[in-house]
């Protein structure tokens, strides 16, 4: 067992009580995770409170050195945080699990400081100059999933502290290992108080929302959490930028070449084990080429490693959480009492853990359950269709819009196509693919506001005017 404590004021800080995390490739115990009270939340919301009256006011070129030795010290303890990761989170080590994730916040953290924030000019002549500047918004809270708990950590503190706020960071209580030891890493490169982080069960986030002297939430999670934060966080008009759930669709054009696209449906399906709010999780094939398409999918698949994450001959891990996998594992056998057609995949191993291969199901249709509802595991539905403005219509009838695919031989075809998606990201001849120079967001219930780019960090400023009058007194 590790020793955790919460990190508040660039302290560890110790806890009556904890609860054990588990690892999902075995269910054994981790370690045990703190479990922060209220006042210890106001521990951390105060040091954040009183660290943002000078961090605020540091120049902006020591706050852009301060996102580049934290990418510094990311890279220098990426090993420990990688094992770590794959422990609590159950991705495996090689491919595009804890190693790529790790490498990914480090990317992520150096990109961030390179940003800037410039002053406006709207006026400036005889009569006045008046200018338009960005001012941090003082100590913002970060309530992270358990997906992708290190590069999503980084990507709500690493913008918050470059634009010139403090942070008091929540994990999920599923994962919150890697990001306390995170945190305690990033505080030797940060002053005391500007990056803090409590754990804890679920009622600490709605602590967190309510908070009078929090004046942001960034929330990534499902749609339904989003709301209980949304609707908490009026009590003092906080800012919100929200990363909600996806159910994303993906349309293959009668035109494709079934053997050019499959291992890159294959890969924005089943990136982090579909456990990503931007995968690909409905597929939508146009009849000509569907069964050809199916049977090429299914050949992609074949031969991909299934265990713990720790051997490095696995390339796919465990479901997270016994929560999620029961969700899954219902989906697919709802859809097989419906009639739906298991390519590949599906046998649930009798072990410990909670694993499933990645599974193809053909011959649904919408009002499925499969397809209605975002799966989040690795399991994809493939739906036929006959006629492309029918299934723009089937895509779009979510409530999600996060993001969509338009997959062709003919890329203006597609991207005619593709504008027509209602979503924050619509991708032609690929999916899910995100990077920190390109704003990414959702809209409908999928989300406000965007992160990354310049204009993910003017999520973490508001804007005030200076107007000075030249005119005579």
């Amino acid at each position: 067992m590790s020793d955790y404590g919460l990190i508040i004021n660039g302290n560890k800080v110790a806890t009556e009580d904890s609860f054990p995390v588990l690892n999902p490739a075995n269910e054994e115990t981790v370690a045990h995770c703190p479990i922060a009270t209220r006042d210890q939340l106001d521990d951390a919301v105060k040091a954040a409170a009183d660290a943002f009256q000078s961090w605020s006011k540091v120049p902006d070129e020591e706050r852009a050195a301060a996102c580049g030795k934290i990418a510094e010290a990311i890279t220098g303890h990426a090993d420990e945080l990688a094992r770590l990761l794959t422990q609590e989170q159950g991705k495996p080590l090689s491919g595009e699990g804890s190693r790529f994730e790790v490498g990914g916040a480090a990317a992520w953290a150096g990109y961030t400081g390179s940003l800037t924030l410039p002053d406006k000019i709207i006026q400036d002549d005889e009569n006045a100059r008046i200018v338009q500047t960005r001012k941090p918004i003082g100590v913002v809270g970060s309530i992270t999933p358990w997906n992708w708990p290190l590069m999503i950590a980084i990507w709500h503190v690493v913008p918050a502290i470059r634009a010139g706020n403090t942070v008091v960071i929540k994990p999920s209580p599923y994962t919150p290992l890697s990001t306390l030891r995170l945190v305690e890493i990033l505080n030797e490169c940060l002053p005391p108080g500007v990056l803090n982080c409590v754990t804890g069960e679920d009622e600490l986030g709605q602590w967190m929302s309510e908070h009078p002297d929090i004046q942001k939430i960034i929330f990534t999670g499902s749609t339904a959490t989003g709301k209980k934060v949304m609707g908490s966080a009026a009590v003092n008009l906080k800012r919100l930028t929200l990363e909600l759930g996806g159910n994303d669709a993906g349309i293959v054009l009668d035109d494709v070449d079934p053997a050019a696209i499959a291992a890159g449906i294959i890969g924005g399906a089943f990136l982090n084990n579909g456990q990503t709010c931007a995968a690909l999780k409905r597929l939508y094939v146009h009849e000509s080429v569907y069964d050809e398409l199916c049977d090429k999918l299914v050949d992609a698949l074949a031969g991909i490693p299934m265990g713990n994450g720790l051997d490095e001959e696995n390339l796919q891990g465990p479901i997270q959480n016994k929560m999620q996998f029961d969700k899954v594992v219902a989906l697919l056998e709802d859809a097989k009492e419906q009639g739906g057609r298991v390519l590949c995949g599906g046998e649930i191993p009798d072990e410990p853990g909670y694993f499933m291969p990645y599974t193809l199901v053909a011959d649904v249709s919408d009002g499925m359950r499969i397809v209605d509802e975002e799966q989040f595991g690795p399991l994809l539905p493939i739906i036929k269709y006959s006629d492309v403005d029918d299934a723009l219509r089937r895509a779009n009838a979510s409530e999600s819009g996060l993001g969509g695919s338009v997959w062709s031989s003919d890329t203006e075809r597609a991207s005619r196509i593709a504008a027509q998606l209602e979503c924050g990201t619509a991708w032609v001849n690929q999916h899910g693919g995100i990077a920190p120079n390109i704003p990414f967001g959702g809209i409908k219930c999928s989300g406000i506001g965007v992160e990354f780019a310049e204009e993910g960090l003017q999520e973490y400023t508001t804007i005030q005017v200076v107007n000075i009058s030249r005119a005579a007194a």
